[in-house]
């Protein structure tokens, strides 16, 4: 296969002159490629398109996602209970397999469709100089070589080298963010290691043309263009696992490994006593059923749907799941600047004159001569005055808003003062100059400070000027000085104006929020250095903390000029050092970091499909507070997963030891096999599903984020497990023993005294420090109906007779029932002692209600 000519230098064509590349690529700029020269290329380079990674079958993407702890816990668990004939625990636990399985493809396959949304960005032709002659050809046949004519409102088909630039003027803020576009020429040339944003005579696919027209020799199709190097970021690597996954992980490795051992002890201990092979097989495979607490997969799906649910009431829409609880571990939040920081569209906010200090805009009132400077400015003007406030994006509809903010009637001005000649602005002379009929001749000429204030005749004004305009600079704002000659006069100095993309009202607040929550906020942008450190120190994020004291180290929390690999760069650098990353975004060019972060969110508004596609969240506000307002929707999930762990834990563990130290007591099978199901059913099934909607902690918002190493078990959780197991295995224990000696039924004594006391122990595991009765039970009254309803079940299998005979219990009397109820209540009073406790010693207090 025939090799295309290198260009000059490592694949850099900006570095290189347009007579360079013509020559390195063997194409004549006047005639262009022939027909059969572009069909041989396009046979050799591919066809200009994005290339999708081939989806696995069907099949392969369930069989991984069925090969994951929790799953192969499911699985077991799953044919244990059809052994043991338990359909209704079978049926479960088969919903929330199918559940799991399917929300892991879907996340799997979002990559796909990531990649797949940014064809979207291709126009369907592009005009190309073919055999001397210009024609339209469909974009994806686009090789290297080919001249391409552009013009305003063209989307650029592929990367190119401009040839000729005429006024010519590019957005490409879905690659470098930037909210204004970017002037492009083509009698200069570049180093390699120019940026994206930088590259003045570059076209890239995907970019839109707002002004002027240009011809470029194209440089880079499919794979080799900037778009095409996203899609390959993207298709490279799999999402991370979630904190909530990987903490799952550990704990159905842990919880499995026990139970496996449990009841092989079990089953020994009972084989040695005598006890059928039948008999004991049976009861061991109750006992893993009971001892895995496979509720908890429905539990935290659950709860993450509601914390999903919660979250799209407040603008975030969630694509998957997983996402809602690692808004809850989230260390550092990188953040894009336009349209998340900043409102996204430019706004005249300051002016200045020579007879006024610098005035903030918009503003109540200002003095004459500023609105002088701001009908001159909308007078040499092309926007309609009809254009609506900030929507207008562009710098001079910009100036028609901020002119109609202060009264001033645009239409009838330009009325008064009709144009009679003008010299419209270009790339190369920077200005704009009008001449206006009327009582008098106006000469109004508007445009870049150093162009403008050169005309003038007044030095003094000049430097005073000057000065202003390079402080404003400074900021990241865009300066345009405006002067006028009145009747053929000398020219005057009317003013400056200032414009910026402002920042949010409510961004400083969330920044603020993210601090006081533990996060560690970082802006990353691909527009200017200047730009995004006044737009970073204006909403907190340096220079400030908490509104006081200095920043330490801020060259580390502004990041700018940063391309679609340098994003990705940093995403996984601060992943590798321990942090659990969010990151927002809008652009194609935030789209591999999206997918790469822990937790990507986009913006609804102005967010690109392809940003969406890779994101795990979608705002429909745009604004960072509805993240910081996420945040806590996600530690509320992973507090309730904690409180069904430490209640549902507690109780297997409770099980297995009854079942342990039972015969060794003199009571030979403590429990049957259809009774361990019946109470796993009972304790692990709504009361379980009601702890996911516990609401939220009242410090949940200003505690720090759990370490990203932190388990779902901690050392404080884990010694309430084995304090409440032992509880509730004492008063299980003491109930049979008392009914044993005294000749009731005692397995029913102890069967009933296990399922209560494990529901007494759901009411007060509520908050491992708030005691039971002053928590607000408004909040979760489905947990209150859920308790009742359980322990009304548990009573049923004594009286009711179908129940009972399925269960082979036996009814007590009232004064059996009622110290087994008694008994059951010990283990819940003893934990609030413990509460009591805690609350005399606050530095001992556990994080959240865990």
């Amino acid at each position: 296969m025939r090799t295309l000519p290198a260009l000059p230098g490592p694949t850099a064509p900006w570095s290189a002159t347009s007579e360079e590349v013509l020559l390195a690529l063997g194409v004549d700029a006047e005639h262009g490629l022939s027909a059969a020269e572009a069909a041989t290329r396009l046979t050799e380079a591919g066809a200009n398109d994005v290339r999708l990674e081939q989806a696995p079958a069907l099949w392969r993407s369930v069989l991984a996602q069925l090969r994951e702890t929790m799953i192969v816990v499911l699985l077991v668990a799953l044919g244990l209970t059809l052994a043991t004939g338990d359909l209704a625990d079978a049926t479960v636990i088969a919903l929330v397999v199918t559940v799991n399985a399917t929300m892991g493809v879907v996340q799997e396959r979002r990559a796909l469709r990531a990649v797949t949304a940014l064809r979207s960005l291709a126009a369907p032709s592009a005009r190309v100089r073919r055999n001397g002659h210009v024609r339209s050809v469909p974009t994806t046949t686009l090789v290297p070589g080919d001249v391409l004519l552009v013009k305003e409102g063209d989307v650029v088909g592929a990367d190119a080298r401009l040839l000729e630039a005429h006024d010519l003027e590019v957005d490409e803020s879905l690659l470098t963010g930037e909210s204004t576009p970017s002037a492009r020429r083509a009698d200069v040339t570049l180093v390699a290691a120019t940026a994206v944003g930088d590259r003045a005579t570059m076209l890239h696919a995907g970019t839109t043309v707002t002004y002027g027209r240009g011809e470029a020799v194209v440089v880079g199709t499919g794979a080799s263009s900037v778009v095409g190097s996203l899609a390959g970021m993207l298709e490279s690597g799999s999402a991370p696992l979630t904190p909530l996954q990987r903490r799952l992980r550990r704990l159905g490795q842990a919880l499995s490994v026990a139970a496996v051992v449990a009841c092989v002890v079990v089953v020994l201990l009972g084989l040695l006593r005598g006890q059928s092979w039948e008999t004991m097989l049976l009861t061991g495979i109750s006992l893993a059923v009971a001892a895995i607490p496979e509720s908890l997969p429905a539990v935290v799906t659950l709860a993450l749907a509601g914390g999903a649910h919660r979250m799209a009431r407040r603008g975030a829409i969630v694509r998957s799941l997983p996402a809602v609880e690692t808004l809850g571990s989230v260390t550092l939040l990188a953040t894009d600047k336009t349209g998340t920081l900043t409102r996204g569209a430019m706004e005249c906010v300051a002016a200045w004159t020579p007879g006024s200090s610098c005035l903030p805009l918009p503003g109540a009132e200002v003095p004459p001569d500023v609105v002088d400077l701001l009908t001159w400015a909308v007078l040499c003007n092309d926007a309609a005055a009809t254009t609506p406030g900030p929507a207008g994006a562009s710098t001079e509809a910009a100036l028609v808003s901020a002119a109609a903010a202060h009264g001033i009637d645009v239409a009838a001005a330009r009325m008064h003062r009709p144009r009679v000649k003008e010299v419209p602005f270009t790339s190369a002379r920077r200005s704009m100059t009008t001449w206006h009929g009327g009582a008098e001749t106006l000469e109004i000429t508007k445009g870049a400070p150093e162009v403008v204030l050169a005309t003038l005749p007044d030095d003094t004004a000049a430097d005073e000027a000057a000065g202003v305009a390079h402080r404003w600079a400074s900021q990241g704002r865009r300066v345009l000085a405006v002067v006028v000659a009145r009747d053929g006069r000398l020219p005057a100095l009317a003013g400056l104006l200032a414009l910026a993309d402002p920042p949010r009202a409510e961004a400083r607040d969330a920044v603020l929020a993210c601090r006081r929550a533990g996060i560690r906020p970082v802006l990353v942008t691909g527009d200017h250095a200047g730009t995004a450190r006044a737009i970073a120190t204006a909403v907190g994020i340096v220079g400030a903390n908490d509104g006081e004291s200095a920043l330490p180290g801020t060259d580390g929390e502004v990041h700018a000029r940063v391309e679609p690999a340098g994003k990705l760069a940093l995403i996984r650098g601060w992943q590798s050092a321990g942090q659990v990353v969010a990151m927002t975004g809008d652009g194609v060019n935030d789209a591999p970091a999206l997918r790469a972060a822990d937790i990507g969110v986009a913006m609804g508004i102005r967010g690109t499909d392809v940003a969406k596609q890779a994101a795990d969240i979608v705002l429909t506000d745009d604004s960072l507070s509805t993240v910081v307002a996420a945040v806590a929707e996600g530690r509320r999930v992973f507090d309730n997963v904690r409180r069904f762990v430490r209640y549902g834990v507690s109780g297997g563990l409770a099980e297995i030891v009854v079942m342990v130290v039972g015969p060794f007591l003199g009571l030979p099978l403590p429990l049957l096999p259809a009774q361990i199901l019946w109470v796993n059913l009972l304790t692990h099934g709504l009361p379980g599903v009601a702890m996911g909607a516990e609401a939220a902690e009242p410090d949940v918002g200003r505690r720090p984020p759990r370490p990203p190493r932190e388990g779902v078990v901690t050392r404080p959780i884990g010694l309430d497990i084995c304090l409440l197991g032992a509880g509730i295995t004492a008063a299980c224990l003491a109930v049979a023993l008392q009914a044993q000696a005294a000749g009731a039924p005692w397995q029913s004594s102890l069967f009933v005294t296990l399922a209560l006391a494990q529901l007494a122990i759901a009411l007060s595991t509520r908050s491992s420090i708030e005691p039971m009765w002053r928590q607000r039970w408004s909040g979760n009254p489905l947990l209150l109906l859920a308790v009742a309803l359980s322990a009304a079940l548990t009573v049923a299998a004594l009286y009711v007779p179908p129940l009972a005979a399925l269960l082979h219990t036996d009814p007590l009397r009232a004064s059996e029932l009622l110290v087994a109820a008694l008994a059951a209540l010990g283990p819940a009073l003893a934990y609030e002692l413990l509460k009591a406790l805690r609350r005399r010693q606050p530095a001992d207090r556990d994080q959240g209600p865990g």
